[in-house]
């Protein structure tokens, strides 16, 4: 009984021969094109990548691009390597499209931040490297990736924004002008000389080499105020240059006025004893 089986099997290997070397050589390219086309993909991707950055392409675009070229080149060659094997491609696009139907009713907020992430890339409201407020939160753009924008904060935290909260939210961008007004308020005394206090202020303004003189500066009483007179100070810097002009003029201005004997008020009190005299 078991010869017989064995002979069986032995004819039946014998007789389908040509099947299984045609099942094996078409596996066997079917993974030569799988491995062939990932190596080609990245190549496209990295060639593509570089030469963007070469034509001095904003990164994000460069990196959203290149990334999306591969992701093509990588579907289009699996779609060839299951053609190999004898799968019929028009009825695996036609069961994909179904799947992708019922996976995009499934995940809505996710191609949501697709096609945000798409817009951001078309008509770039950010760009890496800028300073931004995006959905409550500020930082320098690290990168647009597909479904997220990557923001790094002052305080080197990495945030990771969804791209359909970027999008659908008020974009404050602090870099992409390349100038920014400085907002200050100066308070003196009641009793100071408020031309000479001008006077001061602007020769500080004059005398610091990051404050821009185009536009000019704005210096004017603001408001007269409980226990002093307001005066608002607004010079012009460069972006990058905001902090280290906002810090230094709060400290010369300070010291300025010190040296000229104006004095800049604090909130006091005085307070008043009433002593009465005991009952005799």
């Amino acid at each position: 009984m078991s010869v017989d089986l064995l002979n069986q099997s032995a004819d039946w290997l014998q007789n389908n021969q040509s099947l299984f070397i045609e099942y094996f050589v078409n596996i066997v390219s079917a993974l030569l094109t799988l491995v062939i086309g990932i190596v080609i993909a990245r190549m496209v991707s990295n060639a593509l990548h570089k030469i963007m950055l070469k034509k001095q392409v904003d990164g994000i675009v460069a990196s959203f691009t290149s990334n999306m070229t591969k992701y093509l080149i990588l579907a289009f060659v699996t779609v060839a390597a299951l053609s190999r094997v004898g799968i019929q491609t028009a009825s695996l696009v036609a069961i994909i499209g179904a799947a992708g139907l019922a996976i995009g009713l499934a995940l809505q907020g996710s191609l949501s931040n697709f096609a945000a992430g798409v817009l951001l890339i078309i008509f770039r409201p950010v760009k890496k490297g800028e300073f931004v407020e995006v959905s409550g939160v500020a930082g320098s753009v690290e990168s647009v990736q597909i479904f997220t924008t990557v923001l790094i904060t002052p305080d080197n935290k990495m945030v990771v924004v969804p791209n359909n909260n970027v999008l659908s939210n008020n974009i404050i961008n602090y870099t992409r002008t390349g100038q920014r007004r400085i907002d200050l308020v100066i308070g003196v005394s009641y009793s100071a000389d408020l031309k000479k206090t001008r006077a001061i202020i602007e020769q500080v303004l004059q005398s610091n080499d990051k404050v821009l003189k185009d536009p000019a500066w704005t210096i004017g009483v603001l408001a007269l105020a409980d226990s002093s007179v307001n005066f608002a100070v607004r010079p012009w810097a460069k972006s990058s240059d905001y902090w280290d002009v906002y810090f230094s003029l709060h400290e010369n201005i300070k010291m300025a006025l010190d040296e000229a004997g104006i004095e800049i008020p604090f909130p006091q009190r005085d307070v008043h004893l009433i002593q009465k005299e005991a009952a005799a």
